[in-house]
């Protein structure tokens, strides 16, 4: 029987969970705020290395499509379960 965890994002990093957590919510929020411009750049740089001919403002067209079709996805249950039990451990 194969007991190994099979993720699809990597496991959550409980020392930052709990240096986030004694962060100021405003700080949480500038946290969270780089993060997303690091993973839009991140998309927005593999769609222009995919397709370079396309113009900026189709690019970012592109990203924008890409982000609203993981937003369709149903939720990941394991993963929702994860993050609870990660934050349960956090708040001891």
């Amino acid at each position: 029987m194969d007991t190994t965890a099979n993720y699809r994002f990597d496991p959550v990093d409980l020392e930052q969970m709990r240096l986030l957590g004694q962060l100021a919510p405003e700080k949480r929020v500038q946290v969270m705020l780089a993060t997303q411009e690091l993973a839009v750049g991140l998309i927005r740089g593999r769609l222009s290395r995919r397709y370079p001919d396309l113009s900026p403002r189709k690019i970012n067209l592109k990203v924008l499509e890409e982000i609203e079709r993981v937003d369709e996805r149903p939720p990941d249950l394991d993963l929702f379960l994860d993050i609870l039990h990660t934050l349960e451990t956090v708040r001891g």
